[in-house]
């Protein structure tokens, strides 16, 4: 009864010196994945009808785009070296 919109974004990495961070961010409905944006392929890529579209308008934004891509080292390896420290510094 309605829709279901939502958008996770998030981390991924094994290594200390964080050289293999991954941003993934995806754009859903109704559970099923419209848009993903993974920082290791460095565009858009869109699983429906609507994120086809949306895809392309939002990976002809060079704006957007570049945004996007700088999040793994803005958000990603930011916050991952303040929670490391933190850690390591429990020891």
């Amino acid at each position: 009864n309605g829709y279901y919109e939502y958008r996770w974004a998030k981390c991924i990495h094994s290594t200390r010196d964080f050289s293999d961070m991954v941003f993934i961010d995806n754009y859903s409905f109704n559970k099923d994945v419209d848009i993903h944006f993974n920082s290791t392929v460095g565009y858009y890529v869109g699983y429906t009808e609507h994120g086809v579209y949306n895809a392309q308008l939002w990976n002809n934004n060079t704006n957007q785009l570049q945004q996007e891509r700088a999040e793994v080292e803005r958000v990603c390896k930011h916050n991952a070296e303040i929670r490391q420290s933190a850690i390591a510094d429990k020891r």
